[in-house]
């Protein structure tokens, strides 16, 4: 899969989007939300994380602020500017890396791998397989983590996808109702404000939005190389080890490296 240019549909709306992501109203308990990464992979003090999808490093700069070693990984340089910027305001180091997820090359292992929020999985540009592309984000993080490394993920969770949407929807093209994939212009994400200073061609540009069964995760984790040891309901603001609700917009994976 060819590297990602600055046409493609999701990096061209991060790299819009980007100074504005911590307006949004999940984005508000990343304390709380990074007490329950360190407790649930049990992070030793100054173990090594790896943030795939990093965005504006949200979780990756307070991880750093509690002395974890952490490099985040985003394809947008807009994300990594506003992640760059808010590490300097908080005096801590991270190692920042503009890569493709699905094609990840780094140079060493870590202790512990991140991936929440869709900040790179289930994000389909035009003309990707859904069946490949997640795949081959999961296989890159497996390479990446030491024998026995935790993995977190987030995804957005089918069971809620396709009770939202319609045979008319799929008609329409707004909803694949093979890969489980929501459909929208780049457009329909954009507050007015910004949306009026923004070209017709980016906001006409088409991304799709992956959703996920429980099951389905469990065999492309399996087949990856992981362990599953929890599913949970995973909603951004509302995390914790409890059951995952139908109704749920995200769902929680706590895997584990054979």
């Amino acid at each position: 899969m060819p590297e990602h240019d600055s046409t493609r549909e999701w990096k061209s709306f991060f790299d819009i989007y980007a100074p504005y992501y911590m307006d949004e109203p999940f984005t508000r308990n990343t304390c709380r939300e990074v007490d329950f990464i360190i407790e649930i992979m049990a992070l030793e003090p100054g173990a090594s994380v790896l943030d795939v999808g990093c965005g504006v490093g949200r979780h990756s700069v307070e991880l750093a602020k509690r002395g974890y070693q952490v490099t985040g990984v985003d394809i947008s340089e807009g994300m990594l500017h506003e992640a760059a910027r808010r590490a300097e305001q908080a005096r801590v180091d991270v190692k920042w890396l503009r890569q493709d997820a699905t094609e990840l090359k780094l140079d060493r292992t870590y202790d512990a791998c991140i991936c929440l929020c869709e900040g790179a999985f289930g994000l389909l540009n035009s003309g990707e397989n859904a069946a490949d592309r997640d795949i081959s984000i999961l296989r890159g993080i497996a390479s990446a983590l030491a024998p026995k490394g935790p993995f977190l993920l987030t995804a957005l969770n089918a069971l809620r996808t396709i009770r939202m949407y319609s045979d008319d929807d799929v008609a329409a093209g707004r909803f694949d109702n093979i890969a489980l994939c929501q459909i929208h212009p780049i457009g329909s994400f954009i507050a007015d404000d910004i949306r009026n200073e923004l070209p017709e061609n980016i906001l006409s540009s088409v991304i799709r939005e992956k959703a996920f069964t429980p099951m389905e995760l469990t065999l492309m984790l399996n087949i990856t190389g992981f362990s599953v040891e929890h599913i949970w309901g995973g909603t951004a603001g509302n995390w914790g080890r409890r059951p995952l609700l139908m109704d749920e917009i995200e769902l929680m994976v706590m895997a584990r490296l054979d």
